[in-house]
């Protein structure tokens, strides 16, 4: 949409830019794009911003190298290993950290798993890959991060403009200043690293204070982790995923029929995969591979899928799948 000048609205926009221009020393700002005033004033015209106060505070921050730097896909990728990927979250720190957490936050992770039918365990250990029990949040501006990846990063603008916008909507909703709000790169938020649209669609208030922090609330973050898991499809007491027993190599087929279960274990039986499973269970095969090592193979079961959903990786799901049954025993639970 371009900027109708003699529209009221559009001479108050430049006026606006040209204030800023001038007072501010920031001239790689965001304000001055064309393209972001169009999102501002198809904001206000949606959801009733003020596109000048957008603009105002959207002035204060600039497109940040470093995120664009971290949000790119290497430029020669390395092979899948999970070998080296699993010690990252399969380690005495994050296990160690992880019987704590559980043992601080105990009430709050049983009446979650009561509410959602979530394994208390598998909370924890969601939190302990995502931001180490909340040490490790983010020290990024989140309006700066998604403003650069919106507007500066053509391969998911239409995804991070989304997120851009539900930002904005979330700090008008909790009454927060959005330049003050930090997070990951990518603009994830909180001890379980939320996006702003996931945090608006799945995230509750489990401290009964009002309000949905998770950056600041232990038991909010509890109950959205839990929450989200239950919105996606958790199936309480069931299993999440079996070790494979395998007397062939796998078709390939097997493994690029997808993380999302459409498996019969008695068709796989037949084909020389088998595991300590019901016969009439769907399942994924789910294949660990490290260069220079035989592959591992596990069945993935709804609830393997489920935690895909956080984070769209089975080297993930696995991580949080064996953090949370060691950190389960190390409980002694």
């Amino acid at each position: 949409m371009e900027m109708d000048l003699k529209h009221p609205l559009g001479a108050l926009l430049l006026a606006t830019l040209t204030g800023l221009s001038a007072a501010a020393p920031n001239t790689g700002g965001f304000a001055a794009d064309q393209a972001v005033v169009d999102f501002a004033v198809d904001l206000e015209q949606r959801h009733g911003f003020q596109a000048d106060e957008l603009l105002a505070q959207l002035a204060q921050v600039k497109p940040n190298a470093k995120v664009l730097q971290l949000i790119k896909p290497p430029s020669t990728p390395t092979q899948r290993s999970w070998e080296r990927y699993r010690p990252r979250f399969l380690n005495d720190q994050r296990i160690n950290g992880g019987t704590r957490f559980w043992q601080e936050n105990r009430a709050s992770l049983a009446r979650a798993s009561a509410l959602y039918g979530v394994p208390p365990e598998i909370i924890v250990a969601i939190i302990g890959v995502e931001t180490e029990y909340g040490r490790n949040m983010g020290n990024f501006s989140v309006l700066e991060a998604l403003a650069t990846l919106a507007f500066h990063y053509p391969r998911r603008a239409d995804f991070f403009r989304t997120e851009l916008e539900q930002f904005l909507l979330l700090a008008r909703e909790n009454n927060m200043n959005p330049l003050a709000i930090k997070g990951s790169f990518a603009g994830a938020i909180g001890i379980p690293q939320f996006m702003p649209g996931s945090q608006r669609r799945y995230a509750v208030d489990f401290d009964g204070d009002q309000r949905v922090d998770l950056s600041g609330s232990v038991n909010d973050a509890i109950g959205s982790v839990a929450r989200f898991l239950e919105q996606h499809g958790w199936q309480a007491g069931q299993p999440i995923a079996f070790p494979a027993r395998t007397t062939v190599e796998p078709e390939r087929e097997l493994i690029e029929a997808g993380i999302l279960p459409s498996l019969k274990m008695a068709a796989l039986a037949e084909r020389g995969i088998a595991a300590d499973a019901d016969p009439q269970a769907t399942v994924a095969l789910v294949d660990l591979v490290s260069p220079g090592r035989d592959t591992e193979y596990w069945l993935g079961l709804n609830n393997f899928y489920v935690i895909t959903r956080y984070n769209r990786s089975s080297f993930y799901a696995m991580s949080v799948f064996q953090l949370a049954e060691a950190i389960r025993n190390r409980m002694g639970n």
